[in-house]
């Protein structure tokens, strides 16, 4: 693992950042070519961008911290239950570009993304620890063209990292 001095403050951080973006969903669905590749209800769409630093570990951290976010209503209206405790589902979907740097222009640049190979290994640990945390995870596919629908609750979408900065 590999520790950067962060400009700002002087303090270390980690180079790795395994980065998801987590949505709450009523359903979500993602189709390839018309035909759908994963589906569910009640659950979490988990978008899952793969930096090429990430090693397993970036993946494991994710999958507990979805596997145990606690963004579902309980009987008194706050987030305080698990996907798990709402019995829901999970809908992982890799996604590059979550790694488009814009910082020096228009278009964005993805060269911090993982190379497919890598991301395809880290993105299948990712859903494999989902479902040994007993979560029921459906996928996308991998390097398609995919067409992603949902429809998000409250809405409530969060931004996780391994490297918890956000």
């Amino acid at each position: 693992m590999v520790y950067l001095q962060h400009p700002n403050c002087g303090c270390s951080q980690r180079s790795n950042l395994m980065r998801a973006v987590v949505q709450r969903v009523s359903r979500a669905k993602v189709s390839v070519d018309g035909e759908v590749a994963g589906e569910i209800g009640v659950g979490l769409l988990v978008l899952l961008g793969v930096r090429r630093t990430d090693r397993e570990a970036d993946a494991a951290y994710l999958a507990e911290k979805v596997s145990g976010l606690r963004i579902f209503e309980d009987e008194r209206g706050k987030m305080n239950r698990s996907v798990q405790d709402a019995g829901g589902s999970v809908l992982a979907v890799s996604q590059f570009t979550l790694y488009g740097d814009v910082r020096h222009g228009k278009r964005p640049s993805f060269d911090e993304a993982a190379p497919p190979e890598q991301a395809r290994r880290l993105y299948e640990f990712f859903v494999e620890r989902l479902k040994a945390n007993g979560l029921r995870c459906e996928t996308g596919r991998f390097q398609e063209m995919m067409r992603v629908e949902l429809v998000n609750e409250g809405p409530v979408t969060i931004m996780l990292d391994s490297a918890k900065e956000f």
